[in-house]
């Protein structure tokens, strides 16, 4: 008997779509290895239909007052939680998650950030009109950009989408959004239940791959891009955007340090940095995987560590003891695998380091010892549940250590001494250190990274700023 495939379509100027050439590519569950879903693999027509829905659409929602685009949000976030079940279902499947920690872990802040978001559009700030020349007023005036073209990646399709549409559509701009080709399901459904709250065009969803991405961003009408991936796609999208000065909006990848010193909670810090490390499977640009250990507590930290990911459990999305499902893809898999299959000689695997079961796409809680600070596994992002550790001697070294890869979004810091603790957030070179935790965010504070993790900021109002243009505006008091 064979099971007939869900048939996901494109959402343009508020009609759902397949693509114009009819293209498809296939849609897999990783929690089984098996296509439950085709999606459209648009091309350069379905980019142009979608650019020019958006860009009709925006006159309209600019001119909406701030009231006016908070209430819309207001209604978005209360349809998501209306119809949540819906949502974590098309999201477990998209990506193999647990759908109890989905329903309790992502949908709730989701739903939050969206809500912040519609009281940001009403809480713009900036300086006061004055006379800063004589017989002259001057006032700033800030505006939506335009249209903006966004990719989502594939480790958090429903929360990123929300992190991308949210304050850019808050802000008075109208939205393309391409889902990653491996998870769209979870942001079509999103589609289909923002399609009754916002004007034609004002949001728009285009499913396809990197060419359909190169697309977006290559386009004309679009003001800003906007793209949460990996390293080499954030250089090429800003490449891309460069030719005709687009703004370039990215979050892309992360090597998080987390630096335990001598007088922290061993028991709690073990604890909490193996949830922070191996949830989602790992696929988090903040995950807690590069453990720096001041040498006097090393072994039996790392002995502490190796328990507690025996004791962590993947498996099955309905499975309620599992902390993690599968990596996202079978090319995912291969990398998290290869990084263990390199592994230098000195370097020791104290827990996990294999494959699990034989049917989609899981990987073992891993733990890896003796490593040094030029080794591969440290340098470059494994993106799977694959925790390093390191000793280091002093606060200096465990600085430097830190300080000393090319990503630079998130880094955590346990320890009871107040000062040191300060020392540290102030000379880690990282957008956001956490103190005695690590990987909680809420919508009020900035997410955003240096270096290669990118620029601008997700969440807050500079994540709502980031999507608003600033004018001046003179005017002679002499009529």
């Amino acid at each position: 008997m064979t099971t007939e495939l869900r048939r996901l379509r494109n959402y343009i100027g508020g009609e759902f779509k397949d693509a114009a050439d009819g293209r498809t590519t296939e849609v897999v569950n990783p929690a089984t290895g098996e296509v439950y879903a085709t999606a459209p693999l648009s091309g350069q027509a379905d980019v142009d239909a979608a650019m020019a829905a958006a860009a009709a659409a925006f006159p309209g929602w600019r001119d909406t007052t701030p009231a006016e685009r908070q209430k819309a949000l207001l209604k978005i976030a209360d349809a998501f939680e209306a119809r949540a079940e819906e949502l974590v279902a098309a999201e477990s499947e998209n990506t193999g998650k647990p759908l109890g920690l989905t329903a309790s872990e992502e949908l709730p802040p989701m739903v939050d950030q969206i809500r912040f978001f519609a009281g940001a559009a009403r809480m713009l700030e900036g300086r006061s009109a004055g006379e800063y020349m004589d017989g002259m007023t001057s006032i700033i005036r800030r505006e939506p950009v335009g249209v903006c073209a966004q990719v989502a990646p594939w480790n958090y399709p429903m929360m990123m989408a929300v992190w991308k549409f949210a304050p850019a559509i808050a802000a008075g701009n109208t939205v393309v959004l391409k889902p990653s080709d491996t998870t769209p399901a979870s942001t079509v459904l999103m589609a289909e239940i923002i399609d009754s709250v916002l004007p034609k065009g004002v949001f728009n969803v285009i499913c396809g791959d990197r060419e359909t991405g190169k697309a977006m961003v290559e386009h004309s009408v679009p003001a800003m891009a906007s793209i949460t991936g990996s390293v080499r796609a954030g250089m090429q999208v800003a490449e891309s955007a460069s030719k005709d000065v687009k703004r370039v909006h990215l979050e892309l990848g992360g090597k998080a340090p987390v630096v335990v010193f001598e007088d922290a909670d061993v028991a709690k810090a073990v604890e909490d940095i193996a949830v922070a490390g191996y949830f989602n499977a790992g696929q988090d640009c903040t995950a807690a995987t590069r453990v720096l250990v001041h040498e006097s507590i090393h072994d039996e930290f790392v002995a502490a560590l190796a328990k507690a990911a025996a004791d962590t459990k993947t498996g099955q999305p309905d499975d309620e003891d599992v902390l993690y499902g599968p990596l996202n893809n079978p090319n995912q898999l291969k990398q998290v695998a290869g990084f263990i299959e390199r592994l230098p000689a000195h370097a020791k695997v104290e827990a996990g380091g294999h494959q699990v079961g034989e049917k989609g796409y899981f990987y073992a809680p891993t733990v890896v010892s003796g490593l040094k600070q030029d080794d591969e596994i440290i340098q470059n992002e494994v993106f799977g549940p694959v925790i390093t550790v390191q000793s280091f001697t002093d606060e200096a070294q465990a600085l430097s250590y830190a300080n000393d890869v090319e990503y630079a979004l998130a880094s955590s810091v346990w320890t009871k001494d107040h000062g040191r603790a300060m020392r540290m957030s102030k000379n880690l070179d990282f957008g956001c250190v956490w103190i005695n935790t690590h990987i909680p965010l809420v919508a009020e504070m900035p997410h955003g990274g240096y270096k290669k993790s990118g620029y601008g900021k997700d969440l807050s109002a500079y994540g709502f700023e980031d999507y608003t243009r600033i004018k001046h505006v003179m005017t002679s008091l002499d009529g």
